[in-house]
């Protein structure tokens, strides 16, 4: 069992762009009686100047992650919420450092790395929790409280959509971070490992195959209107209308920046189009070098003949939910509704015929939703987690992952998940 830490908890964070700010955030604002920022490295010096910031207190500042491991601050747990593709020796130095891991997913982009870093843990007897956030949302826990109670019965197949909505997949899967697999994760990994390990906290048993099929079908540049140009910033004639214009992160898609740059607020118009000029997020959503696929399905089967599929498309908006089981169904999805924060969930059982709707309980984290409510619900549980998480229940989704990635390479090949176990 891992070693409980002392209170309040004490918590490096290596990596302080979108996500670390994010951690650092809700740590100093609602939980600054439980936890302390103590420091943190990045080398990008407004970065750190932001975590300061939230820390309400100087911390121990560092250019890097191995800079840091090797100054061993005092700390309980370490965040590492670095590029994808950048979590393996931080996470290896922080476990060999004695401390708990906070681990943005994926844990890695190679299953030898994911591996590596459960056999540290096991070694070093310490905690890893990966920011699998939809399991702390007030949705989901109600999904799974339902399964427990015996409502359904036995669980007999598991159907999930994930829509990552078309301008979040140009944002990051096109122009952004993870558009080329070989240098972030394959798509299935890097977006969806939170429903790949929905699915496998759902079912309770191991998953014994896999088959996918999924492609890069609409952001090629076959497709771009006639007469695009390289970028958006280049006069582009379609630019005023078009969906994907780079021109949106100075008004509606302004978030997305936020994102990117810690100074995105402070950022005049002309600043942002000047930037957007030579940055990857200025490029036309048509003519970049991604390969990340924009729609895949996976077809699963677990140890005690559950079934379960699984959608990714990039033209939906929200996940969507169905749960069969021998006495009742389970039907929802927490953006149903299509609103900010909506949620709904209904209950049909077989025996009656009736239908219900199921009461998802309010967000506890008045002013912060981030993955409707999920971050705050992670960081919230992070002192019980470190004390009772076991080191590999992260790992089943990544082997799902890994799995799916190999069959789709394989024209949906079925694999059998104990020949990568």
């Amino acid at each position: 069992m891992p070693i409980s830490p002392a209170s309040p908890l004490r918590i490096v964070i290596i990596g302080c762009g979108s996500r670390g700010r994010t951690y650092a955030s809700i740590i100093a604002g609602k939980l600054a009686e439980r936890y302390e920022i103590t420091a943190a490295a990045d080398p990008r010096p407004a970065s750190l100047d932001v975590v300061e910031g939230h820390a309400g207190h100087p911390i121990a500042r560092f250019p890097d992650a191995a800079s840091l491991i090797a100054a061993a601050p005092p700390a309980d747990l370490a965040i590492v919420a670095t590029q994808d593709n950048l979590h393996l020796e931080p996470a290896l130095g922080a476990l060999a450092a004695g401390w708990h891991l906070l681990l943005e997913k994926p844990a890695s982009t190679r299953l030898d790395d994911c591996r590596a870093i459960l056999d540290a843990a096991r070694k070093a007897d310490r905690s890893v929790i990966l920011c699998h956030v939809l399991r702390h949302t007030p949705f989901y826990r109600k999904v799974r409280e339902i399964i427990d109670s015996g409502r359904l019965g036995r669980l007999i197949s598991i159907n999930a959509v994930e829509g990552v909505e078309p301008f979040h997949q140009a944002h990051s899967y096109v122009r952004g971070h993870w558009s080329h697999s070989a240098d972030s994760s394959p798509m299935i990994l890097a977006k969806s490992c939170h429903d790949t390990d929905l699915l496998s906290w759902f079912a309770g048993s191991p998953c014994r195959r896999a088959s996918s099929f999924g492609s890069l079908t609409h952001f090629r540049p076959e497709n771009a209107p006639p007469g695009a140009t390289l970028r958006c910033t280049d006069a582009c004639p379609h630019s005023p209308g078009c969906f994907y214009d780079a021109h949106r992160y100075t008004t509606d898609k302004r978030r997305w920046l936020r994102m990117l740059r810690p100074d995105a607020d402070s950022l005049s118009d002309r600043e942002i189009l000047s930037w957007l000029a030579t940055s990857p997020w200025g490029r036309c959503a048509w003519h970049c070098d991604n390969d990340a696929v924009d729609h895949q399905v996976l077809a699963l089967e677990f140890a005690d003949g559950l079934t379960a599929t699984f959608t990714m498309t990039a033209f939906d908006n929200g996940r969507r939910l169905t749960i069969h089981g021998t006495e009742a169904v389970l039907r929802g999805g927490p953006s149903l509704a299509d609103g900010p924060g909506g949620a709904e969930l209904w209950l049909r059982d077989h025996r009656t015929g009736t239908v219900e709707p199921v009461e998802i309980p309010s967000d506890s984290a008045p002013g912060y939703q981030g993955h409707g409510g999920g971050d705050f619900g992670l960081i919230n549980a992070l002192d019980h987690l470190v004390a009772s998480a076991p080191p590999d229940e992260w790992f089943e989704s990544h082997l799902i992952a890994f799995a799916a990635e190999k069959s789709r390479l394989a024209n949906g090949a079925t694999i059998e998940l104990q020949t990568l176990r």
